[in-house]
């Protein structure tokens, strides 16, 4: 995991994982005078997880219009080549998506029977918990960021009959290329429909992972300089 350091000089897995940890015990130390540059950062991010749960929910109806669509296909006796693949594709981001905005929405899972012994032990273990959590979830990001660009060296296509204009995956490649590189990219784009690269649906997967992994090293700030969980658990009745 150093790749980086020519580029950042210092190797990848310091600014992964120690850089963040710092600022955490740099956040806990200094927290009176941080505190209010770090609430703006706070609203700025809770708005992005809110963004990320929109996004899940629109590739969760996705789904049902795909499941539709597919039946009206049926019936009428048409072929719909791919609504299986990107009913798949769009269950995954839907997936990946919505694991930001579910964590701090109390949505997942969390064992808490012994951070109900004091209210010392509580913010402490959960904060142990959660450093667990975010170097964990940055490993997942960092390797689901790797996947990516394998999937797009090696040319990887889907095995099954979706396809999608060519056009399209000119787009998304604009964001890994820099400016200078979109003419000579549009020029050789086509206009006729390819095999999906398997890099295209990995996106979301990659852009989830990222920010699970950087709503737990927020809220484990969030815990060390407010002593309080920022995760509030939606009560359904």
């Amino acid at each position: 995991m150093s790749d980086w350091s020519p580029i950042l000089g210092l190797p990848l897995w310091v600014w992964l994982f120690v850089m963040p940890a710092a600022f955490a015990v740099l956040a806990r130390m200094q927290r009176n005078r941080m505190r209010p540059a770090l609430e703006r950062v706070w609203r700025l991010l809770d708005r992005v997880y809110l963004a990320s749960g929109v996004l899940a929910a629109i590739f969760m109806m996705t789904i049902l219009i795909l499941i539709v669509f597919q039946m009206a296909a049926r019936w009428s006796g048409i072929t719909f080549e791919g609504s299986t693949e990107f009913a798949g594709y769009a269950m995954a981001a839907t997936s990946f998506f919505a694991l930001a905005h579910a964590f701090g929405r109390g949505a997942h899972i969390r064992v808490s029977i012994l951070l109900n012994l004091n209210s010392f032990t509580r913010m402490w273990l959960d904060a142990a918990a959660m450093l667990v959590a975010a170097v964990i979830a940055t490993y997942f990001a960092r390797y689901a960021v790797k996947t990516n660009f394998l999937s797009e060296m090696l040319n990887d296509r889907t095995q099954g009959q979706d396809q999608i204009p060519e056009w399209f995956v000119t787009f998304l490649s604009m964001f890994a290329t820099t400016p200078d590189g979109w003419v000579a990219l549009w020029r050789s784009s086509g206009d006729e429909w390819i095999y999906t690269p398997v890099w295209v649906p990995q996106i979301p997967m990659s852009i989830g992972t990222i920010l699970l992994a950087l709503a737990l090293w927020d809220h484990l700030v969030r815990l060390l300089v407010t002593d309080e969980s920022a995760i509030r658990s939606e009560v359904v009745e």
